[in-house]
């Protein structure tokens, strides 16, 4: 689970990366792939949760900071919707928020 947790994380933050590019230049975002990054990283997440539910050692620091990540993508995409995309330091952080998160689930993972 945790590693099928991390693939999907990895794959969102690909996408991720196709839509904060545009945004920074502010450029329209692609709607499809807006969607398509959030439903992804929340299934990231909710494995994520699963796993750490039905296992002693958990990365509940991870977990934490995913979750932080994820209410700021939401603003992020209830301003995309609004038309009114940004603010772009919230996307900026949004994104290191993810990155973080990302680096310890994968220190957890391989225990480093």
């Amino acid at each position: 689970m945790l590693t099928a947790s991390i693939i999907i994380f990895a794959i969102a933050a690909v996408l991720g990366l196709t839509i904060i590019v545009p945004l920074l230049q502010s450029k329209p975002t692609k709607k499809p792939i807006v969607f398509l990054h959030g439903g992804i990283a929340a299934a990231g997440l909710i494995i994520l949760i699963v796993y750490a539910m039905n296992n002693p050692s958990t990365p509940t620091v991870s977990i934490a900071i995913f979750v932080v990540a994820a209410l700021g993508g939401f603003i992020l995409l209830v301003n995309d919707l609004r038309k009114k995309p940004g603010p772009k330091a919230l996307a900026v952080i949004h994104a290191l928020a993810a990155i973080i998160a990302f680096i310890i689930i994968v220190l957890f993972a391989f225990s480093l």
